[in-house]
């Protein structure tokens, strides 16, 4: 198996030609699709690159028809999340079949609720609550109808950068006043004076500024220059209520193929995934690489997805797509999607967003300990963990009485088997959020609260 670097982005005239590195792994690993030239950092959890952006290499089709306005009745109820242990990522997973079962479907912006993030003044979506389809047989889902009802909310980014290089992306409308959520790395390139140009599902193509960046997140917002009265908000899920084997869909620009949709399951939740992060310095990358408790789907996502949306067949956003495993290529060809991607969780993503629109910048959930990837007896058992190194004083770890050499196995009751899980943990969270840390110490189990503050750099 191999790794595959990040390869250079096409330009609009000419462009370079695509570029890679291939260094032999143990493990399929992630790639970023994003701006180019990020380098790759080693993790605990397994090495991640970034991929440019890709050009059209096809112009897109007619946007699909709108359906009929009906009686949509409220999505399902949420159900409890499950954690599913970090292993070595396995073969190509096989997508769902599309079924012809009704569906209702409702579209607009009714039933808009403002944001649950605290002090915020946005309202994003069209409220949790809100699901545009209601699908008449959950286990073979309409995807026509879900395809419908969310494409609309789904827009190609083409980015123009200062210095002639460009490449494109997809985003997420995600209210009526014309911001669109994205990854930072679709947009980083235009930093210094680029241009950002955002299409609609229809063809009309608006020029965008940049409301805010996340790189810690690989998030950033656009905004829209005099956008349209008919924008139609994307309706916003709850990450928290997926299981794994729920079916999804994914919505995007790849390889420049706008409007193109793929279907596929919940394949694992809250897995720890890394990437280079990136500045907003034309795609150098940064020294803090990105961490995400991401959804692993099925579903296939290719160059150009970055950005774009990962639905539920409700029509609902669950997350953000922004990587996937590969396998590498040879002869300096990119490769595609084996079935193994990444998202973004929605509730992480609608926080930053909020913060991000409200102030241009977002604050990140502090603990206050450096660790590393470690083992701790439990009862009779072994426990894999992390491993406290050192507490800083007055910080939330502090406070809530961890230790040295602690090993912390849980949060909130979900699981943590290393260092890179215990980040991902704590940066999907939002400052003065209370957690329970389960720890252990001398062989014996504890269970720590802690109210994690806003993160002033370094340590988690």
């Amino acid at each position: 198996m191999t790794q595959t670097h990040h390869p250079g982005a096409s330009s609009a005239a000419g462009g370079d030609p695509e570029r890679t590195t291939e260094i032999p792994v143990q493990e399929a690993h992630p790639v970023w699709f994003g701006q180019p030239d990020a380098p790759t950092h080693p993790s605990p959890g397994g090495a991640f690159a970034a991929y440019g952006p890709t050009t059209p290499q096809t112009p897109a089709g007619p946007p699909p028809p709108a359906p009929p306005r009906g009686g949509a009745e409220p999505a399902q109820p949420a159900k409890p999340r499950r954690w599913l242990e970090l292993t070595t990522v396995a073969t190509l997973a096989a997508l769902l079949a599309s079924g012809g079962t009704y569906a209702a479907t409702q579209l607009g912006s009714e039933g808009a609720q403002t944001s649950s993030a605290a002090g915020s003044s946005s309202s994003l979506g069209r409220g949790t609550d809100a699901a545009p389809v209601q699908q008449a047989d959950a286990s073979n889902p309409n995807w026509a109808a879900t395809s419908a009802a969310v494409s609309p909310s789904v827009v190609s980014i083409t980015v123009g950068g200062a210095g002639g290089g460009g490449g494109q992306g997809s985003g997420v409308v995600i209210d009526d006043a014309g911001h669109v959520l994205t990854n930072n790395h679709v947009i980083s390139g235009a930093a210094g004076g680029g241009e950002i140009t955002v299409t609609l599902h229809d063809g009309r193509a608006y020029a965008a500024t940049v409301a805010g960046t996340d790189p810690s997140t690989d998030l950033a917002v656009l905004t829209l220059k005099d956008p349209p009265q008919d924008l139609q908000p994307v309706a916003l899920g709850d990450s928290d209520a997926l299981k794994v084997g729920d079916p999804v869909m994914a919505v995007g620009n790849p390889l420049g193929l706008a409007g193109t949709v793929t279907t596929g399951i919940v394949s694992a939740l809250d897995r720890p995934v890394t990437t280079s992060g990136e500045s907003e310095g034309g795609g150098q990358a940064q020294a803090e690489p990105v961490v995400t408790n991401a959804i692993q789907t099925s579903a296939a996502i290719n160059p150009g997805n970055s950005g774009g949306a990962l639905v539920n067949a409700s029509g609902q956003l669950v997350g953000i797509n922004s990587s996937i495993a590969t396998l590498g290529s040879s002869g300096g060809t990119q490769g595609g999607s084996i079935g193994i991607g990444f998202a973004i969780p929605v509730n992480e993503a609608k926080s930053i967003a909020t913060q991000l629109i409200d102030k241009g910048t977002a604050q990140h959930a502090y603990l206050g300990v450096t660790s590393q990837d470690g083992n701790a007896s439990d009862g009779s058992a072994t426990r894999a963990g992390a491993t406290v190194r050192e507490v800083s004083p007055g910080t939330p770890a502090a406070e809530a009485g961890l230790r040295t050499g602690d090993t912390v196995i849980a949060v909130d009751g979900d699981r943590v088997d290393s260092t890179l899980s215990l980040v991902a943990h704590v940066r999907e969270r939002s400052v003065g959020d209370k957690v329970t840390l389960t720890v252990l110490r001398d062989g014996e189990r504890l269970e720590l609260s802690a109210t994690l503050a806003a993160r002033p750099g370094g340590s988690e």
